[in-house]
């Protein structure tokens, strides 16, 4: 198979990366969010994992299963996560009404991890590992200086993009 590759950009802050699927070792994974770009939501920066932003979705099509799993992400790696709908729909998470925290059965949550010192922990529910799906190939520094302004200045209007390169 020939390698695909995925945009991910911040949209008001004009960063782009590009990530290169992992389908040998999470093979579900990719082709479940293959099949679904374009995809992009409201952008958020992590409160415990630390340099990880991301965005919260409406339930795939096909839901894989754990693939590829870590709770200590690379910077660069682009994780997949699964959430039951009430799982993170607790005021203590911040997420507006209308958020997809809120909306469904399902909410995944794609995320870019962009720098060191990453950690999967959540005060409620312990480790919460996540599905390694893609790794960034160009990009990152200006990816990483992009989040870590959302970190500073705030992610109230940005949102998290992912698209399909298909003419690699």
């Amino acid at each position: 198979m020939m390698a695909r590759f995925v945009e991910i950009s911040l949209a008001k802050r004009g960063a782009v990366c590009v990530a290169r699927l992992l389908d040998a070792e999470a093979p579900a994974t990719c082709a479940a969010v293959w099949d679904a770009l374009p995809v992009d939501g409201p952008a958020y920066h992590a409160k415990y994992a630390r340099n990880e932003i991301y965005a919260l979705l409406p339930a795939l099509a096909t839901s894989p299963p754990m693939e590829h799993p870590t709770v200590t992400p690379l910077p660069g790696d682009v994780c997949f996560f699964a959430f039951e709908g009430t799982e993170i729909g607790s005021p203590a998470y911040g997420y507006d009404a209308g958020s997809a925290a809120h909306g469904g059965p399902q909410v995944i949550d794609l995320a870019l991890f962009y720098g060191r010192n990453n950690l999967l922990i959540n005060g409620d529910r312990g480790f919460v590992p996540g599905s390694v799906f893609a790794t960034v190939e160009q990009g990152l520094p200006a990816m990483a200086e992009a989040a870590q302004d959302m970190w500073l200045r705030g992610v109230e209007g940005e949102r998290l993009q992912f698209r399909r390169l298909d003419d690699r």
